[in-house]
């Protein structure tokens, strides 16, 4: 089978501006279940391993799509590094759901695509955005989170918050590249906006699609117990806990191996026998 991969699609948002998307898919003439990868704060596409991740979904039978958000901070020019933290301080959850709806219109049309078999995989924060996506847009039947918070209300408290206000923006280190990013209090002041529309638990308990909630019991960034409540919250969900497993399932960027990190390659195995089980 051709395994053939589409990088760097230029999208088009004119609620936000324009985004690249990765696609990978087997040559056939057979319509393919769509799969689309979400990824999380101070995430992108080309991340560590997740090319690998969608060449295994291809492989499978999926036709698999990764896309940075708008205002991840990458550009179109540099999909790799964050380029533009101007971008990334205006980033809100509107934007990033009006972005995975575009990543949806677009390639729901595409003529190696079955528009009945619309699934997510999100990721970390992009988890979150996933279960509002999936509870508010009814052609999602699957859904699986990876490593997924239980709220999008991650915000600072206290004094950090009122700093915050008044300053207008705060700083975030980020370990990797040791970039200060700035965070403008406009995001705050669009989640108190939507709060209700941005209510990850009702979404959850809402959701009509079918989902699988994987987290790792080592995770650094967001505790093994956002996926036990995800579960409760949602009883008709499969939760598939990795022994150990940290927050990446341990993937890394840069990622040099051209094998997939082994917590990794279960999480996807167990996620390809999921869909193809509840994919009929």
């Amino acid at each position: 089978m051709n395994l053939i991969s589409e990088k760097n699609i230029y999208l088009e948002n004119k609620e936000t501006k324009g985004f690249l998307a990765d696609a990978f898919y087997n040559d056939t003439q057979k319509k393919l279940p769509l799969v689309i990868f979400v990824h999380g704060y101070k995430g992108y596409k080309d991340w560590g391993a997740w090319d690998l991740m969608a060449q295994k979904f291809a492989e499978a039978g999926f036709f698999f799509v990764k896309f940075n958000f708008s205002h991840n901070g990458t550009t179109e020019d540099d999909p790799h590094h964050f380029a533009d933290l101007e971008a990334f301080g205006n980033n809100n959850y509107s934007k990033e759901l009006s972005d995975l709806g575009v990543v949806i219109d677009h390639f729901i049309q595409n003529p190696h695509v079955d528009q009945d078999k619309i699934v997510l995989i999100g990721h970390s924060r992009g988890g979150g955005i996933s279960i509002v996506k999936t509870f508010e847009d009814e052609r999602i039947n699957g859904l699986i989170t990876l490593a997924s918070v239980d709220t999008l209300d991650r915000f600072p408290t206290g004094d950090f918050f009122e700093n915050w206000k008044k300053e207008g923006i705060y700083y975030a280190l980020n370990g990797r590249t040791k970039q200060e990013m700035p965070h403008y209090y406009q995001f705050y002041e669009d989640y108190e906006k939507n709060i209700h529309r941005f209510d990850v638990e009702r979404a959850a308990e809402m959701a009509k699609a079918y989902m699988l909630i994987i987290h790792g019991t080592e995770d650094e960034a967001v505790e093994v117990k956002h996926a036990e409540h995800l579960h409760i919250l949602n009883p008709n969900s499969e939760l598939f806990l990795i022994e150990g497993g940290n927050h990446t399932f341990g993937a890394k960027e840069p990622w040099g191996d051209s094998n997939l990190p082994n917590d990794l390659n279960r999480v996807i195995e167990k996620s390809i026998d999921f869909l193809v089980k509840n994919l009929k």
